[in-house]
């Protein structure tokens, strides 16, 4: 029976953490594929840890690591402690806000388990499933940045920087990883695309975006970050 790592970057999400853990709990996975949930703070100064510590607890039947870092290093960081802790055969990222829906998990897993793709990316801009109306420049921003990353990748993504990606694990943990902040999409993105013979494949998914004022953390620097990111890893850094 095969296994599913999910992977959460965890940073000030105490309140709302639990409601991220109860739906990866109540998700079935297809062909009785077990879940692995790996945790990492990323030194939070709220409750964070007290929640997520109090969830493991009373909640013994799902399979919870947990790991914290003593100072904060950003979302990269946190994603390179969960990736290089993962045991499964594949590797999921979940971020801990509300804006992805771990109901979609077994979109993504098809590709894989019909053995058509090694890496599955899900995106936000394709395909009929429920997307928040949020900011208009951010929607611009990241078609932008798609667009900059694969005329580098040779690549034809609708999402680059989409939360939801989905990969064979050995080959995500032979891949060096460098970004510790929020170049991790564009970074992992470059890289994974030069693996010989990688088969990405992309699923619509729904988005339940935030405002800031709900907690969103990305800004314009992050960005900005992207797009030297871009040009880093797949001109400078090859």
């Amino acid at each position: 029976m095969s296994t599913l790592s999910i992977v959460i970057p965890a940073y000030n999400e105490g309140p709302t953490i639990h409601r991220i853990l109860n739906k990866v709990k109540a998700v079935v996975l297809i062909n009785d594929m077990k879940k692995e949930v790996i945790i990492v703070n990323d030194c939070s100064k709220d409750n964070t840890e007290e929640a997520i510590l109090a969830y493991k607890a009373a909640n013994p039947d799902l399979p919870i690591a947990y790991y914290k870092h003593e100072v904060n290093q950003g979302k990269g960081a946190a994603l390179h402690t969960g990736i290089e802790k993962a045991t499964g055969d594949y590797v999921i990222i979940q971020d801990a806000d509300l804006e992805y829906d771990p109901e979609e998990y077994n979109i993504l897993l098809k590709p894989i388990l019909n053995d058509f793709a090694d890496v599955v990316f899900g995106s936000r801009f394709v395909g009929g499933e429920p997307h928040r109306i949020l900011f208009f420049w951010h929607s611009i921003g990241n078609r932008w940045l798609t667009t900059a990353s694969n005329m580098f990748t040779n690549l034809n993504l609708t999402d680059m920087e989409t939360c939801y990606k989905l990969f064979r694990r050995e080959m995500i943990q032979g891949i060096k990883l460098e970004e510790k902040r929020f170049g991790f999409e564009p970074e992992v993105t470059a890289k994974i695309s030069r693996v010989p013979k990688v088969r990405i494949y992309e699923v619509g998914i729904s988005y339940y975006g935030r405002t800031y004022e709900e907690g969103k953390k990305i800004g314009m620097k992050d960005a900005f970050r992207a797009l030297y990111c871009i040009i880093k890893y797949n001109v400078f850094k090859k």
